[in-house]
């Protein structure tokens, strides 16, 4: 059990059961996975550009990503149906909770002139979408070998009914909201 999960299973469960008045320990929201995406809009005219952002996506998450592909053909952006256009993963689990530990107290803080995350991207349902402008914030990066600065989408999936529920259960993990 990672110490994130713990700490979930020992304080911030008992917490969200006196906050909302949980009849039952199964209406307690948890984290369900946490889904990663990197678009590579470059990697239709380069093959190697995909190759690299599947490589530092394999270091970020500790498994193996799959590569997403386009689902419809679009000329403006020189685009056909089933091009390679990005990677993404799905982490659940251990490695889920140890993803979260990394990017809470490592990798936002990395960040330059953070000063906390939005509330507002919150989807209405206890689902949280995160956007990181560069991969290089995760000390698992070597910034010597990045040939490109790329952003990346976190979006992390709860069994959240409501955003308040969703909000207070990642503010219990330490997440850093602005105010």
């Amino acid at each position: 059990m990672t110490r994130l999960n713990e700490s979930f299973v020992t304080e911030i469960k008992p917490s969200l059961i006196s906050h909302f008045g949980y009849k039952n320990v199964m209406q307690v929201p948890k984290v369900d996975k946490i889904v990663l995406n990197m678009g590579v809009g470059e990697a239709s005219q380069d093959k190697k550009k995909i190759e690299s952002a599947f490589n530092e996506m394999t270091l970020i998450s500790g498994q193996k990503p799959i590569v997403t592909r386009a689902r419809k053909s679009i000329a403006s952006f020189k685009l056909r149906d089933g091009m390679v256009v990005g990677c993404k993963v799905t982490l659940r689990g251990d490695k889920m909770f140890e993803f979260l530990d990394r990017l809470i107290n490592i990798a936002l803080p990395r960040v330059r002139d953070f000063r906390g995350i939005s509330k507002k991207s919150f989807d209405g349902h206890g689902n949280f979408a995160l956007g990181i402008k560069e991969q290089i914030v995760f000390p698992e990066i070597n910034y010597d070998k990045v040939d490109k600065i790329r952003g990346m989408d976190v979006i992390i999936c709860t069994t959240a009914k409501t955003d308040e529920e969703g909000f207070q259960l990642l503010k219990g993990f330490n997440m850093p909201f602005s105010n």
